[in-house]
């Protein structure tokens, strides 16, 4: 199994990346949609997460309110680990068994924006990086409906798009036409199914 670890900061297109992956067939898991399930299944996850911050992040429905939820972590450093260290650890060992039910030459893509600044990209063949500069990240963010204030609070949480270089396998750019980052996003798919191919061929 060829684990590829799926990056970017927020505006980058780090999502938009994983929906051409998943178009080529590959095995794409958004680590932010899987926490936001545990949200919404109410099981421990929930449980914990309002023994920790109490009934204000929750909705008139008893849903956690995802806005007010970050909010109050990305105003604060202590409150954020504590909200990963209740949600990260679900979420790994829900990937491990969703990667267990998979076949043994299967090509899985974890995208995630922390994956860097946890370390957790160790854990992966390779790491790809979607990258976009400050200014134009701000801007797609802004359009996408985040406000100014959000953004920053999120942006400061994560390392500079240019540090994040030096971590990375491949990166792709994302600075021109949508169809130009699809082409290089499929670029990209032919080295990862040629790895795969070399991988069962050197071990047959």
């Amino acid at each position: 199994m060829l684990k590829i670890a799926l990056t970017g900061n927020l505006g980058s297109g780090k999502s938009t990346v994983g929906s051409f992956f998943q178009e080529a067939g590959f095995h794409v898991f958004d680590a932010d949609r899987i926490i936001r399930s545990f949200y919404e299944e109410k099981g421990e996850v929930y449980k914990k997460v309002l023994e920790a911050f109490g009934d204000r992040v929750l909705d008139k429905e008893g849903n956690i309110d995802r806005k007010t939820l970050a909010q109050i972590v990305f105003s604060d450093p202590q409150s954020l680990r504590l909200l990963e260290s209740i949600t990260h650890t679900e979420l790994y060992r829900r990937l491990d068994e969703e990667f267990r039910r998979l076949p043994s030459n299967s090509i899985v893509v974890v995208e995630a924006s922390l994956l860097i600044e946890k370390g957790t990209y160790r854990n992966y063949h390779a790491t790809v990086l979607v990258y976009a500069p400050y200014e134009l990240c701000k801007e797609r963010a802004l359009r996408a409906g985040y406000s100014l204030e959000d953004f920053e609070r999120r942006w400061r949480n994560q390392l500079p798009p240019e540090e994040k270089m030096r971590y990375a396998h491949f990166i792709l750019e994302n600075t021109e036409t949508l169809n130009k980052l699809r082409s290089r996003t499929f670029e990209l798919v032919r080295v990862f199914r040629n790895w795969v191919e070399f991988q069962n061929e050197e071990f047959s």
